[in-house]
């Protein structure tokens, strides 16, 4: 007597098993290793502690254009990278509206038509004592910046103390924000 072939579908449910326990422990190693897609936000930036990088040349119309000299006026500042065309840009604005109150906010328009971003500051009121364009996302890169939204506490020096990517919430400004600045206060 020859024995029973074994077909290749009746396999085929036990190799697709194996195929799928064995990649959980390979996706969360790539995970870990910072290959694959997941939160931004644990993410380091290299540039904490080092000066901020370059700004961007071009003004946002008749706005004041932001120098590098005014992150280095001895204050703590906000840079905030913002545009537009978007919606967690919308619902953090009112933030920077009431910080402006209490330090100076910069802003950067990312990747906007500039009648859009002037459209967006003339609807939801303009927190920043100075806006810079960046169209084509040039000086974002040497910033690291991801996309939009994306906020920077600046130094009284001029240095990056930190960077949050993604909305701006009151919760993420009273608990992980408002710490480094009172550290950095003394």
């Amino acid at each position: 007597m020859s024995k029973p072939k074994t077909s290749v579908l009746h396999l085929l449910p036990v190799l697709i098993f194996a195929v799928l326990v064995l990649s959980i422990p390979a996706a969360k190693l790539l995970k870990n290793m910072g290959m694959m897609e997941g939160d931004i936000n644990a993410l380091p930036s290299a540039l904490i502690g080092k000066p901020v990088p370059s700004l961007p040349p071009q003004p946002l119309g008749d706005l004041p254009l932001l120098t590098a000299e005014a992150l280095t006026t001895g204050e703590i500042s906000i840079v905030n990278y913002w545009a537009s065309w978007c919606a967690p840009c919308r619902e953090e604005h009112p933030i920077f509206e009431e910080l402006s109150t209490q330090m100076p906010v910069y802003g950067i328009n990312y990747k906007d038509d500039p009648e859009k971003g002037l459209g967006f500051l003339a609807e939801m009121g303009n927190p920043f004592a100075a806006v810079a364009a960046d169209p084509e996302a040039r000086t974002a890169l040497d910033w690291g910046v991801y996309g939009v939204p994306e906020t920077f506490i600046i130094g009284a020096d001029g240095t990056i103390l930190y960077r949050h990517p993604g909305q701006l919430t009151r919760r993420i400004w009273e608990t992980q924000i408002l710490p480094v600045i009172k550290e950095a206060q003394g």
